[in-house]
Formats: structure tokens, C-alpha cells, sequence
């Protein structure tokens, strides 16, 4: 049997019955219900780019800073001038981008449910509104053309609606990665030799124990249905603890008491939408790397908590110098870095480290609520 050692406000392991199947089913059922959920960091769950992404106000801001760098540069007749010319632009751009993308993110939250259209004549709108604020207050400082303001409020309409199709070319042209990256994430997922490893244990249960590999068969038909029918890119972290308890029990039927999983979740982090098959993935490598390759029993620890407008997992398993090490245990975790990158941006990281002999992976994503 696994052996769990549940520390408080932990999701306690449960065995290989039908309560696991029962609650896999019912995860799936759920997720099925939900419409399709895609990566914020792309902008791809609405018209609109999240402005609360560090890397989108990253993006923006060096992108538009450039713009007026070049637009100065056309304009001067030398070196002193260029910098004289961007400099009085920054005077006027920068208050503008910096409050645009500080209410930007504020009302993306308000207009959610909003037309598309209406979200996006808000965001075109806000920098050109905040221009005409700003200008009317600075109004004695400004000299020259009459129409000075409406024409810098008409430029910043026009940089805001440059800056949506910027991030919507980029979410187009991304698409097909997400696509490949989602694919090879599933095909990868479920080694063929643990397949293989587990029908074999199956095997010598059913003359002994018919009822334990019955049951045993049904959780794997539940674990490759959900890894090959569910597409979506995000789930809830309860789903993603499911699968790998349904995940664990299998691998306890072929390990034995060499397997040993302590699992705590911090219950305030249950509801965070998390990448599909996060946990699944470096679940199995520590299994395979801390556990398969020796002879000796290992605790695999598993560790979820939240802080503020982060989820941090910790996964960690023995760590065998020469063993443990192999090339192929960086394969799966950087196919992981590369899918949070993708639906995270610069907010979500992975890092691992050898501390006290054992392989630790670190994740930290944004909390997002599920619904």
C-alpha cells in the first residue's frame, strides 16, 4: 500500500478505489463544464493584453519608448537634438504610459465581461484621455500649435490601437506553439515502459487479487483518458492533485514500499488555475529519477503554497549523484519551463537545486481564481 504522511491542511493521498476514480471523474466532470481557458500572458482571453503581466508592461513600455526614440530621430538634426527631442516626448509619454497601464489593468478587471468592442475602445481611449488631462493641466507650458493637444491625443489613440494588434499578431503567431507545445506535453506525459511495468504488475494481481487489479485497470483507463481527452491549457490545482494521486497509486502497485509521498497543499491554493499537467509531469520524473533508479526506500515530498498573488509548489526526491542526475531529468522539467513561459509570461518560473541529497523543482506562478 502507499504510505502518505499528510502534514495539516494537506490533500491526503487516497488508495487506488474507487473513491480516487470517484473524484477524478468528477474533476473531469467539472472541467469539462468549463469553457476553454487560454494563456493570460498572450492575451488570448480577451481583446485585450492583461496589463497587470509584468511582461506585457515590459513589452509596452520598451515598445513605445523606442517608437518616440525613433520618431525624435527623424525629427533631429544631430545627436544633441535627438536626445533633446526624446526627452521632451518622455516629459509627456512617460506619466501617460506609466497611469494608462496602472488603469489599464484596473479596468481590464471591471470590463471582463464586457463586449470585446467595448474593451477595446476603453483601451484606446484611456492614453488618450489621460493625455488630454495631463496636457490641459501643463496648457501655460506649451507653446506653438493650438491643436498641440488634440493632435497628442489623436498619436496616443493611434499607439494604443498599434499596440492591441501588435499583441494580437503575437497571440496569432504563437497559437500553433501553444499547439505543438500542449501535443508534445501529452504524448510525453505517459512513458511507454511505464505502461508496460504497470500492466505487467496487473498481470500478477489478477489470479491473487482480481478485485485490486480490476480496480487497478479502471485507474489507468481514468488517468490516460483525462491526459489525452482533456485539451485544456489551465485547470484547477485540485484536478491537477487528483491526477497524480491516481498517478501515484499506480506506480505504488509497481514500486512498493519503496514509494513514499508526503503531500501538503495549503487549502487557500486549492482553486489556482494551473497549467495542464504541471504537477503530473515532475511528479513522475522524481518517481523515475528518486525512486526507480534505487533500491533503496525514498519519501518524494510534494508542497503547495500561496503567497499573496503567487502559487509556489516544491517537489523534491532523494538525489543519487551519478544517478539521479542523468541528462533526462532536465528533459521534463524544461518541457514544463518552456509551457509556463508560454502561459505565464515572465510571472511563472522553474528552478531546481541539490540541497541536503535531494533534487528539489520550485514552481511559482500568478493565483488565478478558477470558477
Amino acid at each position: 500500500m502507499e504510505t502518505v504522511h499528510a502534514k495539516e491542511e494537506s490533500i491526503k493521498q487516497q488508495p487506488p478505489k474507487v473513491a480516487a476514480s470517484s473524484a477524478l471523474g468528477q474533476a473531469r466532470a467539472a472541467s469539462e463544464r468549463r469553457q476553454l481557458v487560454l494563456p493570460a500572458a498572450l492575451a488570448v482571453e480577451g481583446p485585450v493584453p492583461d496589463w497587470c503581466n509584468l511582461g506585457v508592461m515590459l513589452r509596452v513600455m520598451l515598445g513605445v519608448n523606442a517608437l518616440f526614440c525613433g520618431i525624435a530621430g527623424g525629427e533631429a538634426v544631430g545627436w544633441r537634438s535627438w536626445i533633446d527631442l526624446y526627452v521632451n516626448a518622455a516629459a509627456t509619454v512617460e506619466p501617460v504610459l506609466v497611469a494608462s497601464l496602472m488603469l489599464g489593468c484596473l479596468l481590464r478587471r471591471l470590463t471582463r465581461s464586457q463586449d470585446d468592442r467595448f474593451q477595446v475602445l476603453a483601451a484606446i481611449l484611456v492614453p488618450a484621455i489621460l493625455t488630454f488631462a495631463l496636457q490641459s493641466l501643463l496648457g501655460p507650458l506649451l507653446v506653438g500649435d493650438p491643436g498641440l493637444i488634440l493632435r497628442n491625443c489623436l498619436v496616443a489613440a493611434v499607439v494604443s490601437a498599434a499596440v492591441l494588434y501588435w499583441f494580437h499578431m503575437r497571440n496569432q503567431s504563437n497559437l500553433p506553439a501553444l499547439a505543438e507545445a500542449r501535443l508534445q506535453a501529452l504524448q510525453a506525459r505517459i512513458r511507454p515502459h511505464f505502461l508496460f511495468n504497470s500492466l505487467n504488475a496487473v498481470l500478477g494481481l489478477i489470479r491473487t487479487e482480481p478485485r485490486r487489479a480490476e480496480s487497478v485497470l479502471e485507474d489507468l483507463a481514468d488517468l490516460f483518458r483525462v491526459l489525452m481527452r482533456d485539451r485544456r491549457d489551465r485547470v484547477a490545482l485540485s484536478e491537477e492533485i487528483s491526477l497524480c494521486q491516481q498517478y501515484l497509486s499506480i506506480e505504488t502497485l509497481r514500486l512498493g514500499e519503496r514509494l513514499k509521498v508526503e503531500m501538503s497543499v495549503a487549502p487557500s491554493a486549492e482553486g489556482a488555475l494551473v497549467p495542464l499537467l504541471l504537477l503530473q509531469p515532475l511528479v513522475e520524473n522524481a518517481v523515475h529519477h528518486g525512486i526507480e533508479q534505487s533500491s533503496e526506500p525514498g519519501t518524494i515530498d510534494l508542497i503547495v503554497t500561496r503567497h499573496g498573488a503567487f502559487v509556489d509548489i516544491l517537489v523534491s526526491n532523494p538525489w543519487q549523484p551519478g544517478k539521479s542526475s542523468r541528462p533526462g531529468n532536465q528533459m521534463g522539467l524544461e518541457n514544463v519551463r518552456q509551457r509556463l513561459s508560454l502561459l505565464h509570461d515572465l510571472e511563472a518560473r522553474l528552478d531546481t537545486e541539490v540541497r541536503g541529497g535531494r533534487f528539489e523543482v520550485r514552481v511559482r506562478l500568478p493565483y488565478i481564481e478558477s470558477a
